[in-house]
């Protein structure tokens, strides 16, 4: 991202809330401003000129995440089969992380304004205001190599999945923690080292050298995820494991599939216990 994406916004067109600018994050429909706004927000905060505010005085979060009119978005089930090989599989394989990357920004900045009303420490939005950043830099990356391929985000359709993921747990932070970064963003360490080395095999270097940059990221989001469901668990006097499971299998469609990556889900603080019980049983 430019750094004329973090300082081309006057005072006036940054929230004066963290909540009010999540909200506004989210409602934003074009994705440029979208961006813009994560970056302003997330550099207002970490140069404290920006107090947590509320969802009663700074107004609820959307419903639904604002959207430009392209892509067009399908059923999971609907959506065509992407192969790796080819421009048009490279292509596809872009635009559906791009589709991803500008999900994550929106479930970021959601996980931070709706649940502001719960007692946390300022670490807790300290680590979420640089998730939030980190996938609007995701997308933007993802969106530059779309337009070096002389494409852009949406000119494919993509799938609607991941925000309806969210939704059935917008009453519960416990239950958003344990369904998005510990079950979605997990399996992003799962399948993105394989990502790299097809990319690699087939020459593309500049898409292996922005997955490397997600994986790094991923790795870091996820030990967020564990680090915060661990101190909700423990607020309650409860065991984080037995607690995932139970709201996995109370808000996760279908099994947790391996293959895992174990080492790297461990090292971000999620243990074989979470998630091999979850797991289908080997015939």
């Amino acid at each position: 991202m430019a750094e004329s994406n973090m300082t081309g916004s006057s005072a006036r067109d940054i929230p004066t809330t963290l909540v009010a600018g999540a909200r506004a994050i989210v409602a934003a429909s074009d994705t440029e401003e979208k961006v813009r706004l994560a970056y302003a927000v997330a550099r207002a905060w970490f140069k404290r000129d920006l107090s947590l505010g509320s969802p009663s005085r700074d107004g609820l979060m959307p419903e639904r995440p604002g959207r430009p009119e392209k892509p067009q978005l399908l059923a999971p089930r609907d959506m065509p089969k992407r192969k790796m090989g080819g421009k048009s599989g490279r292509l596809a394989l872009i635009h559906s992380l791009a589709h991803i990357e500008l999900n994550a920004v929106d479930l970021t900045w959601d996980l931070i304004g709706r649940f502001a009303h719960v007692r946390l420490p300022r670490s807790y939005y300290d680590d979420w205001v640089r998730v939030g950043l980190e996938e609007a830099k995701h997308f933007s990356m993802l969106q530059d190599r779309l337009s070096l391929l002389d494409a852009a985000y949406g000119d494919l359709p993509a799938h609607d999945g991941l925000w309806e993921a969210a939704q059935d747990t917008g009453h519960d932070l416990a239950a958003r923690l344990a369904i998005i970064p510990l079950v979605l963003e997990a399996r992003g360490l799962d399948i993105t080292p394989p990502m790299i080395e097809k990319a690699r095999a087939i020459g593309d270097e500049e898409t292996a050298r922005c997955l490397d940059v997600i994986y790094r990221d991923e790795k870091n989001h996820v030990a967020f995820g564990a680090k915060w469901f661990r101190f909700l668990c423990d607020r309650q006097r409860i065991r984080p494991e037995s607690a995932f499971h139970s709201y996995v299998r109370k808000h996760f469609r279908g099994s947790l599939k391996p293959p895992f990556n174990d080492r790297a889900r461990s090292e971000s603080g999620l243990t074989p216990g979470f998630y091999k019980p979850l797991a289908p049983l080997k015939g």
